[in-house]
């Protein structure tokens, strides 16, 4: 009993980790908060069931497919609707508000679009358990937790080593002075979002053939992201992590 919770306890806390990341990768970036990172990441598993239950797509390729996408939809959402909130000077809880408003948006969106009803991501592998420790688990379950490692490994080498996420780390810290050393800050903004965005996506095409996909999949799942990044510290990744 207490191997199979310590599994299925690693699987979910992959998951709120990508999810928490995602919240503390904008806050650390914008010093704001938003609210959809949840339901991105039902937008994600009905992306990714679209691309390989549907389309029939391989699961890397339809993977790849919905992080670009959720990637996308996070730059635009920067761009689009939270960039032309503060470039209006709003007081900073109408852009949560705004986020709020977004995440509604989705849910409904989703339903018009797939329906309401509950649907089944099939299976990736052929095998439907796997022997760990003497107990079956689901393969799909360990693949939460690789996957998510490998994304967080990712991340990690992305914004200590890469020139990019230094420029996204030093508009975070101090705009102005960012600016003042040729650093596109708007453009790093946008990155910032939608890096979260596909982290989001990723958690929902992972989790996806667990639980299947609903409308409200991510509503519960991200209240539970939000609260292990506010337990690791809001805006501090590797707390989060």
């Amino acid at each position: 009993m207490f191997v199979q919770l310590l599994i299925t306890g690693c699987v979910l806390g992959s998951i709120y980790g990508l999810i928490a990341l995602g919240y503390s990768l904008i806050y650390k970036a914008s010093g704001l908060m938003s609210f959809v990172q949840g339901d991105v990441m039902t937008l994600g598993a009905y992306l990714g069931l679209t691309f390989y239950s549907i389309l029939k797509l391989p699961f890397s390729l339809s993977l790849l497919l919905t992080i670009a996408v959720a990637f996308a939809c996070g730059m635009g959402l920067e761009k689009f609707v939270i960039r032309k909130l503060l470039n209006k000077n709003v007081i900073p809880i109408y852009v949560v508000l705004a986020t709020i408003a977004i995440s509604y948006i989705i849910q409904n969106g989703v339903q018009l679009g797939w329906g309401t009803i509950a649907l089944y991501f099939p299976s990736i592998f052929n095998v439907l358990s796997v022997k760990v420790f003497g107990i079956s688990v689901q393969p799909e379950a360990l693949m939460c937790v690789v996957v998510s490692l490998i994304c967080m490994l990712l991340l990690h080498i992305f914004m200590t080593k890469t020139k990019i996420g230094t420029s996204m780390r030093a508009a975070a810290m101090d705009p102005m002075a960012a600016e003042a050393c040729g650093i596109d800050v708007s453009l790093s903004t946008g990155i910032t979002w939608g890096l979260s965005a596909g982290l989001a996506a990723v958690a929902g095409i992972l989790i996806g053939p667990i639980y299947g996909v609903f409308s409200m999949l991510g509503a519960t799942l991200g209240r539970k992201g939000f609260s292990g990044a506010v337990i690791g510290g809001y805006g501090n990744m590797y707390g989060a992590i």
